[in-house]
């Protein structure tokens, strides 16, 4: 579905405008202002349009290219690119943007669910999302996004037991090389043409690609 929104964002913007400029016309024409409930019904039509059209477009563009997940076994610890937004804050910049995230990954436990809404497969569909647990206990304190169909997060989470408990030589071999998201040729999805590329912070990303010193 990525790419509608940057098409809807126009039109609702557009539809912010409509409103006033049906309330001067009228007011034009009339040669009398409107009633107060025409002008409530006005304003509350400019606002969630307005809301409409950029909660759209923030969400297909601000939203990174890809949010990917390392795994570091001599550290124990989960990275997570993952992007957060507010619907209730459109124009704020703290509420939207890429925040990784350091988990360890003894407090990791996958879990498949269902998810309801206005879908082709009938109204739900069902993912897996990996559940961080306080420590010692079943206590869900965050979840984040896995994989998108049952299947595919049993496969991805066999793989990432594997390389946690066994190391990269327990993995098997792929024919082609891992897809690079932010060097992906975009030729028709404006979307993704302007979402942000991945970027670590130059900390993490140095953290989650190392073993941890002996000395610290």
């Amino acid at each position: 579905m990525r790419g509608v929104g940057v098409w809807l964002a126009p039109f609702n913007f557009l539809l912010s405008i409509v409103f006033p400029a049906t309330l001067i016309l009228y007011a034009l024409t009339e040669h009398r202002a409107p009633s107060l409930s025409l002008v409530l019904v006005g304003l509350c039509g400019c606002i969630t349009a307005l809301w409409a059209g950029m909660y759209f477009w923030r969400m297909d563009t601000s939203a990174p290219r890809d949010e990917p997940i390392r795994f570091n076994r001599a550290r124990r610890k989960v990275y997570v690119y993952r992007f957060r937004h507010n619907g209730l804050k459109p124009f704020s910049r703290s509420a939207w943007g890429a925040r990784p995230e350091v988990y360890d990954w003894d407090n990791l436990h996958a879990e498949a669910c269902s998810i309801y809404g206005a879908m082709g497969s009938g109204g739900s569909t069902q993912t897996v999302t990996l559940a961080v647990l306080e420590p010692g206990t079943h206590k869900v304190v965050d979840r984040f996004h896995f994989a998108h169909d049952i299947q595919q997060g049993e496969m991805y989470w066999a793989m990432a037991q594997l390389f946690m408990q066994q190391g990269p030589q327990a993995l098997p071999s792929f024919p082609r090389p891992p897809r690079d998201w932010n060097n992906e040729k975009i030729r028709f999805n404006l979307a993704r043409r302007l979402a942000p590329k991945v970027h670590w912070p130059e900390a993490i990303d140095l953290e989650s690609r190392s073993a941890p010193s002996l000395h610290g």
